[in-house]
């Protein structure tokens, strides 16, 4: 891992060499350089004695401390041919989703290069390490209506490593792309794993105020001496009902083989809604209604009678500050079928309750 003046001196050999790899000054514009910081705090009432959130939280998930949730320096270059990403990171978001991969790619938030392959039609080609193509959520908390993800963002990718090939029509109504991917959540894959996976996103914009998504997953996310094929879909729309009002309605189903060779899978699946009121420039809030069931524990496993099986509420206020810092802060309560939240008596209970407070800015 890589420490934070390395970090530093990365950046400043990135900016002073980039006119000459590229062939361009930074104030001609096709490359930006640009930065997020969330620094947050989180107050879990189970309060376990570890400080970890429940396992099935992968962005804040650090209780009772001042925590960088995620930072990152990002260097994009863009021209009407060519496109491409830079980005490292780090954060207790970085800690826990990027657990399984081996040393400096644990820092990589994006590294991707794309280029055009029609002259007359928006049809490109990216590869690299990019950002999911699945869900409406993003681990950046300040592009999302809610300070914390959904159960169903935290337990599907956030991230992807492959190539695709996508293309936007003439107006931007359509977006459709096919990707070849490394694995779920992966940017190297398992060992012993010799498959491929692969997925699709359609979106639909017929104006404005409304957004229509489908995306899926197919694949082996396990070593081909037990392999599993896995099968997803995600599916969501955004509406922005009124010039205050929006809302976000989403549901996740996924199978997976018993074993290997099986006609039997194992199912789970996650509807969420979300509402935000915008009743000044500056000021928002949001609430979301979800719920997560995975009874054979394929995403999450709790090893209790009925599985994972859990609703979830929360509310959140949003006050910007300035243009580029949000004041963010959220309570929610989470309440299973059974006991899977441990306290700090290391007794289990039904119900989490957690309150979280955050600054983000961006530049």
């Amino acid at each position: 891992m890589k420490t934070l003046k390395n970090k530093s001196i990365f950046a400043l050999i990135l900016l002073g060499t980039s006119s000459l790899f590229f062939g361009q000054e930074i104030n001609e514009k096709p490359l930006k350089i640009s930065a997020y910081t969330e620094i947050n705090y989180q107050y879990d009432f189970n309060n376990p004695v570890n400080n970890i959130r429940p396992s099935f939280t992968y962005s804040h998930n650090r209780n009772n401390e001042v925590n960088l949730n995620l930072g990152f320096v990002k260097a994009n270059y863009e021209t009407d041919k060519l496109r491409t990403n830079l980005a490292l990171a780090a954060g207790t978001y970085m800690n826990a989703n990027y657990a399984a991969e081996p040393g400096v790619l644990k820092n990589i938030y994006e590294a991707n290069v794309g280029i055009k392959i029609s002259k007359s039609k928006n049809l490109w080609i990216d590869a690299g390490i990019l950002p999911s193509h699945i869900g409406f959520e993003s681990a950046v908390s300040k592009d999302c209506f809610t300070l914390t993800r959904s159960m169903l963002a935290d337990n599907s990718p956030y991230y992807e490593s492959g190539a695709k090939i996508s293309y936007t029509s003439e107006r931007g109504k359509w977006f459709v792309s096919g990707l070849v991917l490394n694995g779920w959540q992966r940017i190297q894959r398992v060992d012993g794993n010799s498959t491929v996976a692969f997925g699709h996103q359609l979106t639909y914009k017929p104006n404005e105020k409304i957004t229509l998504n489908s995306s899926s997953f197919i694949g082996n996310d396990k070593p081909d001496s037990i392999r599993q094929m896995r099968y997803f879909h995600n599916l969501y729309g955004i509406f922005q009902l009124t010039d205050k009002f929006a809302l976000i309605t989403g549901f996740d189903i996924g199978a997976e083989q018993k074993f290997k060779g099986s006609n039997q899978y194992n199912i789970w699946y996650s509807p969420v809604v979300i509402a935000k009121y915008s009743p000044a420039e500056k000021l928002s809030f949001a609430a979301r209604g979800e719920y997560y069931q995975d009874k054979n524990g394929v995403i999450v496993a709790t090893g209790t009678n009925n599985g994972f099986r859990t609703f979830g509420y929360s509310m959140n206020v949003d006050y910007w500050i300035f243009p580029n810092l949000v004041w963010r802060t959220e309570v929610k309560n989470l309440n299973s079928k059974d006991h899977i939240f441990l306290n700090r008596d290391n007794e289990f209970r039904k119900n989490n309750f957690s309150a979280v407070t955050s600054l983000a800015v961006s530049f």
